[in-house]
């Protein structure tokens, strides 16, 4: 069966002319929620990644010491401070209490990123599922989020989720190995799981598969250059920010998978094998006009 490629056309439907007149949070308000002790990165670059996609805000909750750090990185950015050294469950009030209220001020435009640098300890894992059985708001489930979720995947069957799992992470996620299948029982398999488990799935790789389990899209826009560290951030922050824009799933997913590989490559032509994830944030906008 063929399965609709990403295009430019998508872009531009996922990117419409703005009115001429807006107001502040009507193009989204995004909250990163990701970070620990040791890693600080990986929030920040998804939130840089958001704005650079189009959302009005994007703000970075994390344990204290990676809070602070991420403050210094760039004057857009806003880091709220949580107590401790990592995300446990007494912290689970108080991203929920947030998360409701980026809902309100935004007046609904608004999504969550979360995953990224957060660890696996198990009181994190249990507390990342306990926080997102709870909201309902679209989230972008990332990096050690997914093997959070993992462990209780049917407990989030029809929820606003997006899963943006690479191959060792899609096996964890259903039990299911893709590693040895061809293109097309590959895309078979990303479309059986994502209707089963009832969430979006963008499995990455060589191709981006995209399904909900109903539409299926393929990103084949690539790069050599995107095995480095962070760009798989950078892609959670876009999908995040198309999110809280109001573009559904796997639209959203699907754009982001494009734009998120275009930005890569653009910024590959001036830094070759010295490209990082930030030369790929500073090229997104670019990728957006085409």
């Amino acid at each position: 069966m063929d399965h609709p490629i990403v295009s430019r056309e998508d872009v531009r439907r996922a990117y419409p002319d703005r009115p001429d007149e807006v107001r502040k949070y009507d193009y989204g308000l995004v909250t990163v929620i990701g970070g620990s002790e040791f890693y600080s990165g990986a929030p920040a670059l998804s939130a840089l990644a958001a704005f650079r996609g189009g959302a009005d805000m994007a703000r970075v909750i994390a344990p204290k010491r990676a809070a602070d750090i991420i403050a210094s990185f760039s004057p857009i950015l806003a880091a709220y401070p949580l107590e401790g050294s990592h995300l446990t469950r007494s912290h689970v009030m108080e991203l929920i209490s947030m998360a409701n209220a980026s809902q309100q001020v935004s007046r609904e435009h608004t999504s969550v990123v979360i995953g990224g640098g957060l660890g696996r300890s198990e009181e994190t894992q249990d507390a990342v599922r306990e926080f997102i059985s709870q909201i309902s708001l679209p989230v972008v489930v990332d990096a050690d989020a997914i093997h959070a979720i993992a462990k209780e995947p049917k407990r989030f069957y029809g929820r606003s989720l997006v899963v943006t799992p690479n191959k060792h992470e899609f096996e964890l996620l259903t039990g299911r190995s893709v590693r040895d299948l061809s293109h097309e029982d590959c895309v078979v398999a990303v479309q059986e799981e994502a209707l089963r488990l009832g969430m979006t799935i963008l499995l990455k790789g060589r191709v981006d598969i995209i399904s909900n389990g109903n539409e299926t899209m393929l990103n084949k826009e690539e790069s050599h250059f995107l095995s480095v560290r962070g760009v798989g951030d950078t892609l959670a922050g876009i999908v995040g920010a198309l999110l809280a824009r109001g573009v559904g799933s796997p639209l959203a997913c699907a754009v982001a998978s494009y734009v998120n590989a275009k930005a890569g490559s653009m910024a590959a032509q001036e830094k070759g094998e010295g490209l990082v994830a930030t030369d790929l944030i500073e090229r997104i906008p670019e990728a957006i006009k085409g």
